[in-house]
Order: structure tokens, then C-alpha cells, then sequence
């Protein structure tokens, strides 16, 4: 009996016996549960680097995830009557406001990297 393709590539290497499909079928089925990807999804995203699933097709979405853009700058923020204030850019105030908290406002250049890493930390 011949077996089908897409049934192959599901199977990932199995035979087209029964005990190895069940098993295989089952593998799957557990680290689908347990990791949110199946065996060759977790190889896949290793090598890659990148968030990659067959979930994620079922939902639509493309097989890998994008790399997530640079985090832009944190909101300043001020102290008020009673409350915080937070704009997008500082305001224009004579003398400047000095911000709730004061750090930086960029990524280090080891937060860069840890950001753009490769997963699992290969």
C-alpha cells in the first residue's frame, strides 16, 4: 500500500506501519500540547532561530514569526498633583521637568543582542 504524500511529511520519517504512525502521530500530538509546536517545528525553529509552527498556520499566520521590530523610546514621564503624567515626547517647559524616572532610553548594546539572539539561545 502506498502512502500518501502529505501524509509522509506529516509523519516526519515514520513508516507507513501502524505502530510507528501511532507513535509518531502521538509525539506530536504531546509536544503540540506541551510546546505549542511539533517535533519538526522545534528542529525548524532552531535552526532558524526564529518562532516557526504549524499552530501558527492553522491560525492563518505565516509559518515563521517576524523578527519583532527595535523597541522605540519609553514615554517621559512627569510628577503631577497627586499623579503621573506621560507624553510621548518631553514638553516644552522652562526649567525642563525632571522625569519620574531618569534612565536610558535606548537599548544597551548587549540588550541588543540578547533581543536579537537566536532561540533557543543557540
Amino acid at each position: 500500500m502506498r502512502c500518501p504524500v502529505p501524509l509522509l511529511i506529516l509523519l516526519f520519517l515514520a513508516a507507513c506501519d501502524g505502530p510507528a504512525a501511532v507513535a509518531t502521530v502521538g509525539v506530536n500530538v504531546a509536544s503540540i500540547t506541551v510546546f505549542g509546536r511539533a517535533v519538526p517545528d522545534l528542529l525548524v525553529s532552531g535552526v532558524t532561530g526564529r518562532d516557526c509552527s504549524v499552530v501558527r498556520l492553522d491560525r492563518g499566520l505565516s509559518y515563521c514569526e517576524a523578527q519583532a521590530p527595535a523597541p522605540g523610546p519609553p514615554p517621559y514621564c512627569t510628577r503631577s498633583r497627586g499623579s503621573v503624567d506621560c507624553w510621548v515626547t518631553r514638553p516644552p517647559s522652562i526649567p525642563m521637568q525632571e522625569g519620574v524616572v531618569n534612565g536610558p532610553v535606548t537599548l544597551t548594546p548587549a540588550q541588543e543582542q540578547d533581543r536579537t539572539a537566536r532561540w533557543p539561545d543557540l
